[in-house]
């Protein structure tokens, strides 16, 4: 696996550097962002998110949980909800959970298992003493 490490070693540039490239750091002159770019580039550098969730306790993921896909309000909604979360640097999990509490609990503990930084409830059929269990 390409490292941020061989990113830097490619590019001739410090690890911090890459860092900052990477978390869109704007100390960074346009040159080394260039080099640091390319050389992500010319190696098929991908970021290692589980490495940055550790290190930084945040994801920038948001799950969605919606009671029926099939419904034609809810695909809207949640294409509404994936396009701001696309634009504030989010990636949306989606979920269906079909009017069962059981699967919305499912979906809502796998969801805090990948550490997501916020959920959406669309109708939920939980308790509120179950939701307040599932608070970080």
């Amino acid at each position: 696996m390409i490292t941020m490490k061989d990113v830097a070693q490619v590019a001739g540039v410090s690890l911090g550097t890459v860092s900052n490239v990477m978390n869109h750091n704007a100390s960074v002159s346009s040159e080394n962002v260039e080099k640091v770019l390319n050389a992500a580039r010319q190696l098929n550098y991908r970021v290692n998110n589980a490495a940055r969730t550790l290190k930084t306790n945040t994801s920038r993921s948001i799950g969605l949980i919606i009671p029926n896909i099939t419904n034609p309000f809810y695909p809207e909604l949640a294409r509404g909800v994936e396009d701001v979360a696309n634009e504030n640097g989010y990636t949306l999990f989606l979920c269906n959970n079909d009017r069962k509490v059981e699967k919305e609990k499912e979906y809502t503990n796998s969801l805090i298992e990948k550490n997501v930084d916020g959920l959406i409830l669309i109708k939920t059929n939980m308790t509120a003493e179950h939701l307040m269990n599932i608070q970080k």
